[in-house]
């Protein structure tokens, strides 16, 4: 499907319709969750991240990429499908140091790129979104040894849910902002899954977190997990 056709195009032309593209102050932590200021913030991608190289997979508007660029002087770029999505964190963080924006699918960027990264993360992002079996043996190409790599997702038991045993993408939604909602493919894996694809893929799994979000009900709402290159 064509980024201009897709849900996450109709879903950033929404945002982008609402209200101009401006400046913002950068964000004063790191956020996994669905819930802000839930969960651990940004030491879970190295102990000391000034100068680190980072890659973020679903960058989206580039609050998390602009935290790490200004609070830990990290150097960090971030890829987003949808090319509105990178002019709206350009135009909210393009002035900063460190940062830099790019659109395009994160599995050709992989492929097309002969850069190594300290710690690759995607926060509901391109994990999850694109064929496991494909982007993780590429990030772990893309990773320094004893590189981190850390996604979350939305949690395979949210509402109710049962996780995928299939190994196929499950069908789930996208909700706009105006409210509509649009359909998409997931890879709704539980944490024994993803530790399958990770080990195949040359990386050592070293946590998962679940998280909840009381505003929607008692189901976990996202799946936090690390990994290691060796």
């Amino acid at each position: 499907m064509l980024a201009q056709a897709s849900p996450w195009y109709v879903h950033a032309l929404q945002r982008t319709t609402a209200g101009p593209a401006e400046a913002l102050t950068v964000p004063a932590r790191m956020e996994w969750t669905t819930r802000p200021g839930g969960g651990p913030g940004a030491e879970i991608l190295a102990p000391d991240l000034h100068r680190k190289r980072l890659l973020e997979l679903g960058c989206g508007p580039g609050h998390n990429a602009a935290h790490l660029a200004t609070r830990y002087g990290a150097h960090v770029t971030g890829i987003d499908l949808v090319g509105l999505q990178v002019r709206r964190a350009r135009s909210h963080y393009g002035r900063l140091n460190n940062l830099t924006f790019v659109a395009g699918h994160a599995l050709h960027y992989l492929q097309a790129s002969d850069e190594h990264f300290d710690a690759i993360y995607s926060v509901f992002g391109a994990i999850g979104l694109v064929a496991p079996e494909l982007l993780l043996p590429a990030v772990a190409q893309h990773l320094k040894p004893d590189g981190t790599l850390a996604f979350s997702v939305p949690h395979p038991q949210r509402g109710g849910r049962p996780p995928s045993t299939s190994g196929r993408p499950s069908r789930d939604h996208v909700t706009l902002p105006d409210g509509a909602r649009l359909p998409i493919a997931r890879w709704d894996f539980d944490a024994d899954r993803w530790e399958k694809h990770l080990a195949r893929a040359g990386l050592w799994l070293t946590s998962t977190r679940e998280f909840h979000d009381a505003h929607q009900g008692r189901w976990p709402t996202t799946l936090l997990i690390t990994a290691r290159k060796p």
